[in-house]
């Protein structure tokens, strides 16, 4: 039976549209948590554990007679952002929103979840990781310990040792690619991320006089400025490194001049030599710029997730599924690496696996790009989803 015939798409829709409307930070998907135990625990999953990683939770599915174990992941977590949207699972929470479209991970997950209950056509077990946080590097969530990205913070509450699976799988949606198509690369795929503060300190006075006072908000925008000549300038053409200033928080009136401004933003590359340069020249260059104007500047550059890996032999084995599915000319072999970061790849330091890329569509809100107030996830795409799961599953685990 088919996970069209079994899960009927409107009921993975349904399921979506509540989890949309009910967006939760990283760390504290409370509602979407008990949401997906509840629909596991009616599948009749073998086991469910919750609380790895903080509101994480795997399922365990057991199939025919086998010694082998794979791991499928989905993330659960919503985005600081305020939905722009007049659909009828417009998010619930105001300024938080499925920008990113781990609702529909999710579903996807979900409905494979039920198909591999049903027909356990699989030797083995297959571990369902439905992870928190993945968007959270170097958040500070209300209630929670964690500062880390959900993958760390599953693997040091024991993923691997309490779930010891031979390989890890995922998938993102990919707006830009076909509903109906897969992106896939093998190597690396994803960019390792970091995450920056900076704090430049000056010395306030009245905007009349700025020669008593140093002015951080000035300093800010050379250091700005001055961290844009780190890829430009300190790198080859050839090696890709991206900084980008995404906050800054500064002043409190029109003719005050402020004593501080902080900025945030982030760092990625796609190796580890390029990696560790780019954070010395964050380091250097700001405070050197600083120095030259009389501020000081305090750094707290947060190491985050490295660049995503795709082991080639089971990205050799995931795209034969995908071609399964949908033909080879609906399979997108991806030339370049998105500069975007992926926890994911955290998984992948331990264990090999492969993360691939499902088309969200190219036109309207689909082909929105992520972390967009409109963008909305494709229900058409979950189906599919559904139906690669459990094809991966059957193909690496046979019977």
């Amino acid at each position: 039976m088919t996970a069209d015939a079994r899960t009927a798409p409107s009921e993975l829709a349904h399921w979506r549209h509540h989890i949309h409307a009910h967006p939760e930070l990283g760390f504290a998907e409370l509602q979407t948590s008990d949401f997906v135990a509840e629909k596991l625990l009616a599948f009749g999953v073998d086991e469910l554990h919750r609380g790895i990683g903080g509101t994480g939770l795997v399922a365990v599915v057991r199939g025919k007679p086998g010694d082998r174990a794979i791991g499928l992941r989905a993330d659960m977590d919503a985005l600081p952002i305020h939905e722009d949207s007049d659909e009828a699972h417009t998010s619930q929470n105001p300024g938080v929103m499925h920008a990113c479209g781990h609702d529909g991970h999710t579903v996807m997950l979900l409905g494979a979840a039920r198909e591999l209950c049903a027909t356990r056509n699989f030797a083995g077990t297959i571990y369902l990781v439905f992870q928190p946080a993945e968007e959270a590097l170097g958040m500070a969530v209300p209630g929670s310990t964690h500062r880390d990205a959900g993958a760390l913070a599953m693997m040091r509450d024991g993923l691997f040792a309490r779930f010891p699976m031979e390989a890890i799988f995922g998938i993102h949606n990919r707006p830009g690619i076909a509903a109906g198509s897969f992106g896939i690369k093998p190597g690396v795929i994803y960019a390792a991320a970091d995450r920056f503060e900076i704090r430049i300190v000056g010395k306030g006075c009245h905007a009349a006089r700025p020669h008593l006072g140093i002015d951080p908000i000035m300093v800010s925008a050379q250091v700005i400025g001055a961290l844009q000549t780190i890829s430009s300038r300190f790198f080859s053409p050839a090696e890709p490194v991206v900084v980008s200033v995404c906050e800054i928080m500064g002043g409190s009136a029109f003719n005050v001049i402020a004593d501080d401004v902080k900025m945030v933003g982030t760092v990625r590359a796609l190796s580890e030599p390029a990696r560790k340069q780019a954070e010395a020249l964050v380091h250097q260059i700001t405070q050197g710029v600083a120095a030259s104007f009389g501020a000081q500047a305090e750094i707290n550059y947060q190491v985050g997730f490295p660049a995503l890996i795709n082991d080639a032999a089971l990205a050799e084995k995931a795209r034969a599924v995908m071609v399964g599915l949908v033909g080879e000319v609906n399979v997108v072999d991806l030339e370049e690496p998105t500069m975007g970061g992926e926890d994911f790849a955290c998984y992948l330091t331990e264990k090999p696996g492969c993360f691939v890329l499902v088309g969200n569509g190219i036109e309207g809100r689909h082909g929105l790009s992520v972390h967009n107030a409109r963008y909305d996830f494709n229900d058409a795409v979950l189906p599919l989803g559904v139906r690669y799961w459990r094809a991966l599953a059957e193909a690496l685990l046979p019977v």
